[in-house]
């Protein structure tokens, strides 16, 4: 069956045991770490214990891409890659998503695929290579990534599927989706209603079905054709203050996967936590059906 994760982005910066309770209670099978800063990122033993405790296997490392990670594993992004694929290695997860080079990393761009496979041959690792989209600065695209910002484009092993960038593209998920066939390995499910040639700068990282990508559709067709690989949440509903809130969506997220996915959805409540670390409007409620109970 499909596995249907989290990423650990939806709830940044909180705290990765934090993405683990919340992403049990909304319901979701399994997790996906963003390499970032926070120590307990890069710390197998930690990560292990946290997955363990809460019974959320981790099925994928994202690799430490993004600009606010510059310092992560040091600044050479070859090596950030392979820790990547030693720590997923470590934990038993079977995908590393990495984005494609930047247009200024020249040695790492021009060696990228090759680092890419061997990178997977050495730690048994599935490297899956996002697509990413186009960079506007006032007004003007810019060439951020070479050789290109779409793995279509590239000699990869494996791809992941970002709705959201697809979106920023001004491309059509179900169709990269076909197009890349054997090669998808992985999901950032998530929707976008945005382009980057209608002047949009923003990767949205919307709830599924709240763009104008064909994300259900997509869904639909990897389940029916057989596919196997893992479809991961990257939502955004850090910025919301309200603890509920975060929950609603991000159960509204797993449950718009599973129908589209044809499974079934039950939210679960964390292991080994004592009331006092639940939510305060999911302690307040359930006071309120033991009070109703008793008449």
């Amino acid at each position: 069956m499909i596995s249907v994760g989290m990423s650990t982005t939806c709830v940044y910066p909180f705290a990765v045991e934090h993405a683990f309770r919340i992403a049990r209670m909304a319901g979701f099978d399994s997790m996906e770490i963003m390499v970032t800063n926070d120590p307990v990122t890069q710390d197998a033993a930690k990560l292990r214990e946290i997955s363990e405790r809460y019974s959320m296997p981790i099925s994928t490392i994202h690799a430490p891409v993004l600009l606010l990670t510059t310092f992560v594993w040091g600044r050479d992004p070859q090596v950030k890659l392979e820790k990547s694929g030693e720590l997923a290695a470590e934990l038993g997860a079977d995908t590393v998503v990495v984005h494609p080079p930047f247009r200024w990393q020249s040695g790492y761009a021009q060696n990228f695929e090759r680092i890419v496979r061997e990178t997977s041959a050495k730690t048994g690792v599935d490297i899956a290579v996002e697509n990413m989209f186009p960079w506007t600065v006032r007004g003007r695209a810019m060439k951020a990534y070479a050789p290109s910002p779409d793995p279509l484009d590239l000699d990869v092993d494996w791809m992941t599927l970002d709705f959201s960038h697809a979106s920023l593209s001004g491309r059509d998920s179900l169709q990269m989706a076909m197009e890349m066939g054997p090669k998808l390995k992985h999901i950032h499910l998530c929707d976008g209603r945005t382009s980057a040639a209608d002047g949009a700068i923003l990767d949205e990282h919307l709830l599924p079905g709240e763009g104008t990508q064909p994300v259900a559709e997509t869904l639909q067709y990897l389940a029916q054709s057989g596919w196997d690989g893992n479809v991961v949440a990257e939502v955004n509903v850090r910025q919301e203050k309200d603890e509920q809130y975060r929950l609603d969506k991000l159960v509204q997220t797993v449950a718009f996967a599973r129908e589209h996915l044809s499974q079934e959805h039950a939210t679960r409540e964390p292991l080994g936590l004592g009331r006092a670390e639940l939510p305060l409007k999911i302690r307040q409620h359930r006071r309120a059906v033991k009070k109703a109970a008793k008449g």
